[in-house]
């Protein structure tokens, strides 16, 4: 009986090491998943929504120019760390951003967990 009881268990303890599947690829639950296509529109959505975030907090009138690299992460939800880059104001240069947003799209929900220039 503690054998069966045991297989039955089994399953659970692997179910974290389980690919699961968020529209841009399979993913390793908890890992960094490299996004495919930075021109999704909803990574867009997602960047914009950082650099608008960032403004409201800071006080900065940055302009997101595009997304340059980014990932996913599932946790309750998916996390996105986007390097960015955004102009301030009428500035013709650029600099680089990296932002991470939090997502639960069956609540609709997003929160900007972290947005730092990027040196280097």
């Amino acid at each position: 009986m503690r054998l069966l009881h045991g297989l039955i268990l089994l399953p659970l303890f692997l179910l974290p090491l389980v690919d699961v599947a968020d529209g841009r690829g399979g993913v390793i639950v908890g890992g960094w998943t490299p996004i495919k296509d930075l021109n999704d529109p909803h990574v867009t959505d997602i960047a914009k929504f950082a650099v608008s975030e960032y403004d409201k907090r800071s006080g900065a009138a940055l302009k997101l120019d595009k997304v340059v690299k980014g990932e996913t992460q599932v946790v309750a939800g998916t996390n996105y760390r986007l390097v960015l880059t955004a102009k301030a104001g009428s500035s013709s240069a650029s600099q680089k951003y990296e932002a991470v947003v939090w997502e639960k799209p069956w609540e609709h929900f997003m929160n900007l967990t972290s947005f730092k220039p990027v040196h280097g």
